[in-house]
């Protein structure tokens, strides 16, 4: 169901008056409902794999949880009986049972994921080897349902299971409980990821009607379809055009394409977040912020501590951080120190965990080629940016610009290239052809191809390129504002009558200058594919 339809709006309103007419204590039960109901309205199908996942989760860690706490119970009262090597033996027999739950069931649930998502792209590869030693036909593709939003509720509910199995906190014991976390609506299509230690803190709680929070909620979820209808939606048709003809539309047109898939990107993805945070305010929940002004980023760490924040943390804290900390990589770090050197040694392990962070990122957004290129080119340009770090050093040392507005600015700009031109990989979805229109943007540039009459030719007006710039004028603005407090709170400090106006004039420009009809429709939420 898409956000922006006539159908999610209706579901919602039933929904939030639902919620607040029936008891307190029954909420998060028909909250659980209604996100099954959202789920089942996609596709019937879809409910199996969730109520699997859910399931298998659920008895896993809660058989994990209660064999900690009573072996902790037995211990603490017999552990007096044993020797110290006795007692060791005992808690590594207990961990490597709790170990054999906890991997049977993330195998489980990852493979699930593996198989619905990436077979035939795994068929695709081996059919391309097969081919190059012989003609025949190759293995055939599988028909296979992906159930919307896989890899969100998949990562969600193994967090929770490490979480559990590393001892954080205890499992819930109510599945119901545990199956509302797992598949709560507004999160569900394209997330954030959330931690059940912080949605927890608030999903299963009463919540009595409030209007300054329900307000709140309601300016978020506004605030979200301006940016996805009027602007996203909207530049999205020459985005399209571009990557359509690309004989056509190569050099300058190609770097007005990537510039404007960014604006297209960010303006979809945060406003279904704004929308997704905003209907769970509305109900008193308080969900995970995923953005926080990425394109003011002045490198691309910093971007990636800002941008899509709840994926970036849930690969450093459950891939990074135990990859790195393995007796393999131990061993590994080591090795290199004796045979590279102090120095370079150390930087083995470190660059060979990140190296397998950016490609598990990049096939997580997508079973194909452009996507893993994606990943490993954000990688690329990290280790260089870091390996270049006594080289920054040495250069402010001697030009004194470091802190200046000029120099802040240029590495914003120089953040905002870089990403873009990486995510052409996922514009046109296809490596070689990447490669071959970023090349055309030094090799085929021309002031002949700034001209009104060909951006005009891809499918919008002036009127529409201008509705455009004023909106990119009004996000800036506020990211601007909101970088010395929530620009909501600040609002909210002003009179009535002029309340009024800013939302009521946001209401109308969002009805008035959404990109509806016939060649700019409403689109589906970039995100709901993963």
């Amino acid at each position: 169901m898409l956000f922006t339809s006539y159908e999610f709006l209706g579901f919602l309103l039933v929904v939030f008056l639902m919620y607040y007419i029936i008891p307190g204590r029954a909420q998060w039960s028909f909250l659980l409902l209604a996100s099954y109901a959202f789920y089942f309205m996609a596709d019937p199908r879809y409910l199996i794999f969730i109520a699997i996942t859910t399931v298998s989760t659920f008895l896993a860690a809660k058989a994990i949880s209660d064999k900690k706490l009573a072996f902790d119970a037995w211990f603490k009262e017999h552990k007096k009986e044993y020797e110290k090597d006795e007692r060791k033996a005992l808690k590594a027999k207990e961990h490597a049972t709790e170990k054999r739950i906890f991997l049977c069931c993330l195998l489980f649930n990852l493979g699930i994921l593996a198989v619905t998502k990436y077979t035939n792209f795994t068929i695709a590869n081996i059919n391309q080897l097969l081919g190059a030693f012989n003609d025949g036909e190759g293995i055939s593709f599988v028909n296979l349902i992906i159930p919307m939003g896989i890899s969100f509720y998949t990562f969600q509910s193994m967090g929770y299971l490490i979480d559990v199995y590393n001892g954080k906190f205890e499992a819930q014991k109510n599945l119901l409980k545990f199956a509302l976390f797992v598949s709560f609506f507004p999160q569900l299509v394209q997330g954030p990821i959330s931690r059940y230690a912080d949605l927890s803190k608030t999903l299963y709680e009463e919540h009595r009607f409030d209007w300054r929070t329900v307000s709140f909620g309601l300016e978020r979820i506004l605030w979200g379809f301006f940016k996805k209808l009027v602007i996203a939606d909207r530049i999205l048709v020459p985005v399209k055009a571009i990557i359509a003809d690309t004989d056509t539309y190569t050099g300058f047109y190609a770097f007005a394409g990537a510039m404007f898939y960014a604006l297209e990107l960010y303006c979809d993805f945060t406003g279904g977040i704004d929308i997704t945070i905003g209907v769970a305010e509305t109900m008193g929940i308080k969900v995970t912020e995923n953005f926080i002004r990425p394109y003011f980023s002045k490198n691309i760490k910093e971007y990636w501590n800002r941008w899509h924040i709840t994926m970036g943390t849930w690969f450093t804290d459950y891939i990074f951080y135990p990859i790195s900390a393995s007796q393999f990589m131990m061993k590994l770090s080591k090795k290199s120190r004796a045979k590279l050197g102090n120095n370079l040694g150390k930087r083995v392990p470190v660059y060979l965990s990140s190296f397998i962070v950016w490609f598990t990122t990049g096939i997580w957004h997508g079973a194909s080629w452009n996507f893993i290129v994606w990943g490993l080119g954000n990688f690329v340009v990290i280790m260089i940016s870091q390996e270049l770090e006594p080289f920054y050093r040495w250069f402010h040392s001697k030009v004194h610009v470091a802190g200046t507005f000029g120099w802040r600015l240029f590495q914003v700009i120089r953040t905002v290239l870089i990403m873009s031109s990486l995510r052409m990989f996922d514009c046109y979805r296809d490596v070689p052809l990447t490669f071959k229109m970023f090349g055309s943007i030094f090799t085929d540039s021309s002031l002949a191809q700034i001209n009104t009459e060909a951006f005009i030719g891809m499918g919008i007006t002036g009127y529409d390129y201008l509705i455009v710039f004023v909106g990119l004028l009004i996000l800036v603005s506020v990211s601007l504002i909101q970088r010395s407090g929530s620009v909501r709170e600040k609002i909210s400090t002003v009179a009535a009558p002029a309340r009024f106006i800013i939302w009521y004039g946001l209401l109308m420009a969002t009805l008035v200058f959404g990109a509806y009809g016939i060649g700019y429709s409403a689109s589906q939420f970039i995100y709901n594919q993963f």
